[in-house]
């Protein structure tokens, strides 16, 4: 058998390297003596894992293998591993894009983006600040690809309109501060709200299946904890691509803003459509804001939904939903046939991400439903002599570090349930594992591979990976402490979470 390419290579060892070893441990393994469920589960991990890291076949695939393996090996009941494939943080998801992929359709991301970009200024900094802050605000609401799929047509316009001032030679240097900027901004303001990057999204439908009666993760506890968080790392970051990438001061000439207000002028007035999505997307983040009760200390404000006679059976998803249905009842003024929304637009929805929320989520109940999560937390209960904010640290740069080379979202989904049976096993909240592992998921800045914003900026090739590499780490490392001590600090405020007490809601009933 030849082989075209390395590439090829590693699939074909990930495929029959997979599933021997799954083959191995289904029949030699015996992890538990007299609970061979145990065993099948964790087989099918290492086969997921394996195929999930080479991408053997695609990712939503390999996601599917649950629905087929499970109910074989007597591990969950077909039904119910169906069923974990759509669930309201599933519809969440699709009702957020639904209401992205309008402001796309209307071109009001690019009207964001840019009025941004006008009000920051023209100096190098302010460029790069203005940028960033699109970026990241964008991220917060539309998804890391598409954010950065979007700011680069208009980033790569700018570069080339200095480099016609100012020359390729001077500005090449300060363009990848752009890219990297750009990049870095779209995972940081991700990790801000729960539709902000998948790895949040697959946290709290995890968490709520390996305990059941916690406290609900709303959108506005995640808001409050995860800004702060979103906000000081966009500040380190933007010093310090300033300080490293930021041209010479000899070789710079005061550009003028009106590149940035052409481009602006060249979208046009602003139209109905866009002034309604807007106002759609203004309602919408408010009502998750204000949905449920938040609670700061012995401080609440009263949520919304306790307006309505059952307040628990609205969640984000019930708001997602309504807000992205109403976009296809109001019709456009410059189309008279046509919506503000139309399933042409709504089909574009990454359907793969969703089967890859799914599989974690089936994965996760497996891992529940045969004990796997509670036989490695017995593996590792030696854990508990070492001081929480140690352990925290070991799984944020652990995780950062892992999700250079592997799929953020597959990774997180592999490892939250691990998390959550140590947790148990060793009686710490798994919130202060959990919570870590979820962020850290984002923070890889390394490699191209590491997310989709890297991967895409590495495809303008205007920068090579050891840029990308060197300016990476200490970002990583950076990132690792911010996570630590937002977690043991802020974390437990929010979350009111006592490290001395284990909640009784994570017991093993």
């Amino acid at each position: 058998m030849k082989f075209s390419s390395k590439f090829s290579l590693r699939k074909i060892i990930g495929l029959y390297g997979g599933l021997l070893i799954f083959l191995l441990i289904v029949i030699l393994g015996d992890l538990e003596p007299g609970s061979p469920e145990i065993t099948y589960t964790f087989a099918v991990a290492i086969l997921m894992a394996i195929w999930w890291i080479t991408e053997v076949i695609p990712l939503a695939i390999t996601s599917l293998l649950p629905v087929v393996l499970f109910p074989l090996f007597g591990i969950m009941n077909g039904k119910d591993v169906s069923a974990t494939y759509f669930n309201h943080v599933i519809f969440l998801f699709i009702g957020g894009f639904i209401v992205a992929l309008a402001m796309q359709k209307w071109n009001l991301h690019k009207r964001i983006a840019l009025k941004i970009l006008i009000f920051t200024g023209i100096s190098p900094g302010r460029i790069l600040l203005g940028f960033m802050l699109a970026t990241a605000f964008l991220s917060m609401w539309i998804s890391n690809t598409a954010t950065t799929m979007m700011m680069i047509p208009i980033l790569i316009s700018i570069i080339n309109k200095l480099e016609e001032i100012i020359g390729k030679k001077q500005i090449s240097k300060y363009s990848i501060g752009l890219l990297l900027g750009v990049a870095y901004s779209a995972s940081i303001g991700g990790i801000a709200t729960l539709v902000g990057t998948p790895p949040n999204l697959s946290f709290t439908r995890i968490f709520q299946i390996m305990f059941p009666n916690a406290p609900e993760i709303s959108f506005a506890n995640w808001f409050i904890f995860a800004l702060p968080v979103s906000i000081t790392f966009f500040i380190i970051v933007w010093c310090y691509l300033y300080f490293l990438y930021r041209p010479a001061k000899a070789s710079w000439i005061k550009i003028d803003s009106e590149s940035f207000r052409q481009q602006y002028k060249a979208l046009g007035k602003i139209s109905f459509e866009e002034k309604i999505i807007f106002i759609d997307f203004i309602i919408l983040a408010f009502l998750w804001l204000s949905r449920s009760d938040i609670t700061i200390g012995n401080f609440t404000i009263p949520g919304w939904s306790a307006l309505f006679s059952s307040p628990k059976y609205i969640n984000d998803g019930t708001v997602a939903i309504a807000m992205a249905i109403i976009l296809f009842l109001i019709p456009s003024k410059s189309s008279k046939s046509k919506r503000l929304m139309d399933w042409q637009t709504a089909s574009k929805l990454p359907w793969n991400i969703v089967l890859l929320f799914g599989g974690g989520f089936a994965l996760a109940s497996g891992f529940k439903e045969s004990g796997l999560s509670l036989w490695f937390g017995s593996q590792l209960d030696w854990i508990v002599t070492i001081h929480p904010i140690l352990i925290i640290a070991i799984i944020a740069f652990t995780m950062t570090f892992l999700t250079e080379l592997t799929s953020n979202t597959a990774t997180i989904e592999m490892l939250l349930p691990v998390l959550a049976g140590l947790s148990v096993s060793t009686e710490i909240n798994p919130l202060l594992f959990m919570i870590p592992a979820t962020i850290s998921a984002s923070m890889a800045f390394m490699l191209p591979v590491a997310t989709p914003p890297n991967a895409i900026i590495f495809g303008t090739n205007r920068l090579r990976i050891i840029d990308m590499a060197k300016t990476g780490i200490f970002l990583n490392l950076i990132g690792v402490i911010i996570i630590t001590l937002a977690t043991y600090y802020l974390g437990m405020y929010v979350f009111n979470i006592d490290v001395n007490v284990f909640p009784e809601w994570a017991m093993p009933r």
